[in-house]
Protein backbone atom coordinates (compact mmCIF):
# COMPACT_ATOMS: atom_id res chain seq x y z
CA UNK A 1 0.00 0.00 0.00
CA UNK A 2 0.83 3.55 -0.27
CA UNK A 3 3.41 2.65 -3.40
CA UNK A 4 1.78 4.39 -6.42
CA UNK A 5 3.62 6.37 -9.01
CA UNK A 6 3.10 8.76 -11.54
CA UNK A 7 5.18 10.43 -14.27
CA UNK A 8 4.15 14.03 -15.80
CA UNK A 9 5.29 14.96 -19.10
CA UNK A 10 4.83 17.90 -20.48
CA UNK A 11 5.60 19.96 -23.83
CA UNK A 12 5.32 23.49 -24.65
CA UNK A 13 6.13 23.76 -28.09
CA UNK A 14 6.27 27.58 -29.18
CA UNK A 15 6.05 27.34 -33.03
CA UNK A 16 8.34 29.93 -35.49
CA UNK A 17 6.26 32.89 -36.16
CA UNK A 18 4.87 33.03 -32.93
CA UNK A 19 6.32 36.01 -31.29
CA UNK A 20 4.90 37.28 -28.00
CA UNK A 21 4.40 34.19 -26.92
CA UNK A 22 4.40 33.77 -22.73
CA UNK A 23 3.86 30.01 -21.73
CA UNK A 24 4.87 28.73 -18.15
CA UNK A 25 4.17 24.85 -17.41
CA UNK A 26 4.97 24.29 -13.91
CA UNK A 27 4.50 20.66 -12.44
CA UNK A 28 3.99 19.92 -8.18
CA UNK A 29 3.54 16.62 -6.47
CA UNK A 30 3.06 15.87 -2.65
CA UNK A 31 3.77 12.12 -1.92
CA UNK A 32 2.26 10.41 0.84
CA UNK A 33 3.97 7.51 1.09
CA UNK A 34 8.00 6.76 1.36
CA UNK A 35 7.24 4.35 -1.35
CA UNK A 36 5.88 6.54 -3.77
CA UNK A 37 7.34 7.62 -7.02
CA UNK A 38 6.98 10.76 -9.41
CA UNK A 39 8.76 11.33 -12.63
CA UNK A 40 8.55 14.60 -14.33
CA UNK A 41 9.93 15.59 -17.73
CA UNK A 42 8.78 18.82 -17.97
CA UNK A 43 10.15 20.30 -22.01
CA UNK A 44 10.05 23.48 -23.92
CA UNK A 45 10.92 23.48 -27.58
CA UNK A 46 11.18 27.05 -28.75
CA UNK A 47 11.55 27.79 -32.36
CA UNK A 48 11.01 31.77 -32.01
CA UNK A 49 13.45 34.12 -30.53
CA UNK A 50 11.04 36.86 -28.98
CA UNK A 51 9.68 34.80 -26.30
CA UNK A 52 8.96 34.29 -22.46
CA UNK A 53 8.42 30.40 -21.39
CA UNK A 54 9.44 29.10 -18.61
CA UNK A 55 9.21 25.60 -16.71
CA UNK A 56 9.75 23.97 -13.57
CA UNK A 57 9.05 20.84 -11.25
CA UNK A 58 8.88 20.23 -7.51
CA UNK A 59 8.06 16.59 -5.91
CA UNK A 60 8.19 15.89 -2.18
CA UNK A 61 6.79 14.70 0.84
CA UNK A 62 5.41 17.07 3.81
CA UNK A 63 8.43 18.69 5.50
CA UNK A 64 8.74 16.98 9.42
CA UNK A 65 10.47 20.09 10.81
CA UNK A 66 6.90 22.33 9.56
CA UNK A 67 5.23 19.34 11.04
CA UNK A 68 7.11 19.51 14.37
CA UNK A 69 7.33 23.69 14.43
CA UNK A 70 3.08 23.07 14.21
CA UNK A 71 2.86 20.52 16.85
CA UNK A 72 4.77 22.35 19.55
CA UNK A 73 2.78 25.50 19.11
CA UNK A 74 -0.54 23.59 20.34
CA UNK A 75 -1.15 22.16 16.91
CA UNK A 76 -2.47 18.32 16.84
CA UNK A 77 -0.37 16.26 14.30
CA UNK A 78 -3.34 15.39 12.54
CA UNK A 79 -4.63 19.09 12.36
CA UNK A 80 -0.94 20.07 11.40
CA UNK A 81 -1.26 17.29 8.54
CA UNK A 82 -4.47 18.45 7.29
CA UNK A 83 -3.00 22.17 6.89
CA UNK A 84 -0.12 20.96 5.01
CA UNK A 85 -2.00 18.93 2.75
CA UNK A 86 -4.94 20.83 2.01
CA UNK A 87 -2.90 24.06 2.11
CA UNK A 88 -1.13 22.04 -0.94
CA UNK A 89 -3.71 20.92 -2.34
CA UNK A 90 -6.69 23.01 -2.64
CA UNK A 91 -5.01 25.00 -5.18
CA UNK A 92 -6.35 22.14 -7.65
CA UNK A 93 -9.74 21.38 -5.46
CA UNK A 94 -11.10 24.41 -5.01
CA UNK A 95 -10.99 24.58 -8.73
CA UNK A 96 -13.41 21.71 -8.83
CA UNK A 97 -17.08 22.96 -9.45
CA UNK A 98 -18.61 19.37 -8.55
CA UNK A 99 -19.63 19.88 -5.17
CA UNK A 100 -19.88 16.18 -4.87
CA UNK A 101 -16.79 15.37 -6.55
CA UNK A 102 -14.83 17.87 -4.56
CA UNK A 103 -16.01 16.58 -1.55
CA UNK A 104 -14.92 13.19 -2.52
CA UNK A 105 -11.64 14.33 -2.90
CA UNK A 106 -11.39 16.03 0.25
CA UNK A 107 -12.73 12.62 2.29
CA UNK A 108 -9.97 10.55 0.43
CA UNK A 109 -7.35 13.05 1.61
CA UNK A 110 -8.26 12.98 4.86
CA UNK A 111 -8.62 9.25 4.64
CA UNK A 112 -4.81 8.92 3.33
CA UNK A 113 -3.81 11.17 5.93
CA UNK A 114 -5.08 9.02 8.85
CA UNK A 115 -2.98 6.87 7.51
CA UNK A 116 0.32 8.74 8.14
CA UNK A 117 -0.43 8.94 11.85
Amino acid sequence: MGSSSGVFRGLAHVYDKAKKTDAQQTNHNLLLSNKARMNSIPQLEIYEDDVKCSHGSTTGQIDKDAIFYLHSRGISRMDALELMVKGFANEVVDKVDHEQFKASIQKALLRKMEGMI
